[in-house]
């Protein structure tokens, strides 16, 4: 009886074994539908991001205040209906700038994780593919700037070439590439030793074809998951430039200096840290649960 047993259970095991290896690949709508309304938490978070970016969209249309617009009679007013998160020191409508201050915030959270990546993935694909020299000088590069956290090095990189919306994005860009490049060069030199790469070879394949058709879309999966997860790293890491006054230059409005300014009148009127702190977290909370959820379906591992 044992071996009849046995040979069922060997029998059922290479069935699914079969049948899981000839299922056919989920299509791209349906891992965005998993990713996005796979869980209630990550519905919430999705939610949550689709409305912030419509509200940085349309902040020049709904927000009841021109964002630079200075007022002493209304310095420091409590939240009100006139106000919603009320004044600062110099009379500006809070919950206006904090509208305008969002595009500001998500450009930067978005924008330079996609440039981080691009050129990180490039490095990273040319050090594993390549190997040898190529290798190792890009592989020393790497190390140099992983060996500084990615805040510090963007501290340092953003007092070196001063505020600006450009050069904060290359700031931010120039930080993340090191995490890029490490995991798509790990991922390269996973995916090169697999027999349809050295079949393309083989074939006389040129390389930036076996590069960029067969070894970039099947290292993706931890790209995007990096990416993901990173893009609210980027808000974080903003919204601290703009605090120390290295990021977005006032008058013009971020979350990071809104909440400066209010720190400078603390004693004063305490809603705009309040304000400005809550969007951070809850923006940067979203994206995080999202990146989660990316990494949750995307890896093999976990998919198991």
């Amino acid at each position: 009886m044992s071996d009849v047993s046995g040979r069922i259970d060997i029998d059922t095991l290479d069935e699914m074994v079969e049948r899981e290896a000839l299922a056919p690949e989920p299509k791209l709508i349906d891992t965005v539908r998993q990713v996005l309304f796979g869980r209630p938490s990550t519905t919430i978070a999705t939610l949550i991001v689709v409305v912030f970016v419509a509200v940085a969209l349309a902040a020049p249309w709904i927000a009841p205040y021109d964002p630079l617009e200075q007022s002493y009679i209304y310095v420091n007013q409590l939240p009100s209906w006139q106000h919603l998160v009320g004044t600062d020191e110099f009379g500006r409508d809070v919950f206006s700038r904090l509208l305008y201050g969002s595009r500001n915030s998500l450009i930067f959270g978005l924008l330079s994780p996609v440039l981080a990546a691009i050129f990180g993935t490039m490095l990273g694909v040319a050090a594993g593919y390549f190997g040898g020299v190529v290798d190792r000088v890009i592989t020393r590069i790497v190390d140099t700037l992983m060996a500084f956290p990615e805040l510090l090095l963007a501290i340092l990189i953003s007092a070196a070439l001063g505020g600006g919306f450009w050069n904060i994005v290359i700031v931010l860009a120039i930080a993340f590439t090191p995490g890029f490049a490490r995991v798509a060069r790990a991922s390269t030199l996973a995916v090169k030793q697999e027999p349809y790469i050295e079949s393309a070879v083989s074939a006389g394949l040129r390389t930036p074809i076996v590069i960029f058709r067969h070894i970039v879309p099947n290292i993706m999966a931890p790209i995007v998951v990096l990416m993901t997860l990173w893009s609210a790293s980027a808000i974080r890491i903003e919204a601290t430039l703009s605090f120390l006054g290295l990021g977005t230059q006032p008058p013009n409005p971020s979350w990071g200096n809104v909440i400066r300014d209010g720190l400078n009148n603390i004693f004063a009127s305490s809603w705009p840290i309040i304000a400005g702190g809550a969007c951070i977290t809850v923006v940067v909370l979203a994206i995080s649960i999202l990146g989660d959820a990316v990494r949750d379906v995307l890896d093999p591992e976990n998919a198991r």
